[in-house]
């Protein structure tokens, strides 16, 4: 009875670290594997509910699905302890000090802000111009704090400043270009709701890239702990909050016809099979 209650955790054993200070923990990793179970529910959840969406609609279910898809699987690598670097930190009173930085969040994050941001597009009707333009500076935001986590001198907060700039730049584009579109739609009041949601948790991640792998002032399992609440409750719960307003809102006004006819309206014209000319009268031969 005891070997069946008695579930240790062996991923730190099976795959191990080199004996450094700033490494992920037992009780950390025990977190990263509810993350782990947190994103996976979620996934399925999404995924069954794409089988009947709303007005046939699927958009929304697959970009999720995808997000929490890749979450799970990142989750499951951090969980693990792998996809990992020692990288030396040089910027802080425990300056030489080695640290265990995981770069399988950045590729989490390089996958779900870009949906983020096409979510928030989509719901504001905004254009394929302002969407991508989004998504180009969520991926420069990562990719600047994936750099800096990995510069241990001090110009690692030259890459900090840039990234944090390209996000700046993105939140006051989703408020005032997305506020636009919204009102045009009469998806001003969600849309609101959405945006200073998901850019509140936002707002917080340049804080915990500060205290962790920028300024290392928090151990590896706090950072973990900070993060992981921002990611569960940025994808998950936001999944929620989004699938649960979209119920009433009009997918025609909006042009979500991705997974039936494209990006047109509903009581669009689709000329899937144009209908072949009649041939023409045979001439009368003459007498």
């Amino acid at each position: 009875m005891g070997l069946i209650l008695q579930r240790a955790n062996e991923a730190l054993d099976i795959n191990s670290t080199p004996g450094i200070e700033e490494q992920l923990s037992v009780n950390g990793s025990n977190w990263l594997w509810t993350c782990v179970a947190i994103y996976s529910f979620f996934f399925l959840g999404v995924f069954a509910l794409s089988w009947k969406p709303r007005s046939n609609e699927k958009v929304f279910h697959y970009l999720l699905s995808i997000a929490l898809l890749v979450g799970a699987i990142t989750y499951f690598s951090n969980a693990s302890n792998l996809g990992w670097s020692i990288v030396t930190q040089g910027t802080t009173s425990r300056s030489g000090a080695p640290r265990q930085i995981f770069f399988n969040k950045y590729i989490n994050w390089v996958v779900a802000f870009p949906i983020v941001n096409i979510l928030l597009g989509l719901v504001a009707n905004s254009s394929w111009a302002t969407i991508v333009w989004h998504i180009f500076l969520s991926w420069v935001w990562v990719i600047s704090y994936l750099v800096s986590a990995y510069t241990p001198s001090v110009y690692k907060w030259g890459f900090f400043v840039f990234g944090t700039v390209a996000y700046l730049v993105m939140a006051a584009s989703t408020f005032v270009e997305g506020s636009v579109g919204a009102k045009r739609v009469g998806t001003q009041g969600d849309y609101w709701i959405l945006a200073g949601y998901f850019n509140l948790l936002w707002l917080l991640y340049p804080i915990a890239f500060g205290v962790s792998e920028g300024g290392n002032t928090i151990g590896v399992t706090p950072h973990f702990i900070f993060f992981g609440v921002l990611d569960v409750l940025m994808i998950p719960c936001g999944a929620v909050v989004l699938l649960l307003l979209s119920r009433k809102w009009d997918y025609n006004a909006l042009n979500l016809y991705f997974t039936q006819y494209g990006r047109v309206p509903q009581g669009g014209h689709f000329p899937e099979k144009s209908a072949a000319p009649a041939p023409a009268p045979a001439a009368t031969p003459a007498v």
